[in-house]
C-alpha cells in the first residue's frame, strides 16, 4: 500500500513539474510568434532524423502542433530554408507517415493541463491514431487515474521537446 501511494505522489509531482516545463515553453512559444507577428513555425526535429515539427498558431485561444517523419525529407527541409512555415504544418498534418505522427491540441496556447478548468476548452494528445482527451475524466476514457497521470506526464514531456525545437527554430529566425 505504502509502494502505491509514493509511485502516486511520485507522478503527481512529476507531472506537476513536467506541466511546468511545457507551460513556460508554450508561452514562450506564443509571445515569440506574437512577437515576429506569424501564425505558424517549423522545424526539424534535432533528435530524430527526417522528423519535423510545426505548430499554426491561433493568438489567446490554440496551438495546435505536430510532429511526424515525412517521406520526402528533402520537400520540407526546401520549405523550411523558405520559411513555408504553415505549408510544413499542413503537409505533416495531412501526408505524414501515420505511424510516427504526434498531434497536440493546446488550448489557450498555454501548455496542457491534466484537469480542465470549469467552462474552459480541455487539450488533447494524439500519437499513432490513439487519442486521449485531457479533461480530468479519466473513466470516461477507461482508464484508471493512474495510467491517466502516466499519459499526460508522458504527452506532456513530448510537447515539451516539440516547443523546445520550434523556439530555437524561431531564435535563430530572429
Amino acid at each position: 500500500m505504502l509502494t502505491r501511494v509514493a509511485l502516486c505522489c511520485s507522478l503527481v509531482a512529476a507531472v506537476s513539474l513536467a506541466a511546468a516545463s511545457a507551460a513556460s515553453l508554450a508561452k514562450e512559444l506564443s509571445a515569440a510568434l506574437d512577437a515576429a507577428k506569424l501564425d505558424s513555425v517549423a522545424a526539424k526535429d534535432p533528435t530524430t532524423p527526417d522528423t519535423y515539427v510545426a505548430a499554426l498558431y491561433f493568438p489567446g485561444a490554440q496551438l495546435l502542433v505536430v510532429s511526424a517523419k515525412y517521406t520526402a525529407p528533402q520537400l520540407l527541409d526546401e520549405r523550411l530554408v523558405k520559411k513555408e512555415y504553415r505549408d510544413t504544418y499542413i503537409d505533416l498534418s495531412s501526408a505524414s507517415v501515420p505511424e510516427t505522427k504526434v498531434f497536440i491540441q493546446d488550448a489557450g496556447a498555454d501548455g496542457l493541463k491534466a484537469k480542465r478548468e470549469e467552462n474552459q476548452a480541455f487539450d488533447i494528445y494524439e500519437a499513432a491514431g490513439k487519442s486521449t482527451i485531457f479533461d480530468g475524466d479519466w473513466k470516461k476514457q477507461k482508464m484508471s487515474e493512474q495510467e491517466y497521470l502516466k499519459a499526460f506526464a508522458s504527452a506532456d514531456e513530448r510537447y515539451a521537446a516539440m516547443l523546445a525545437a520550434l523556439i530555437a527554430q524561431m531564435k535563430k529566425t530572429s
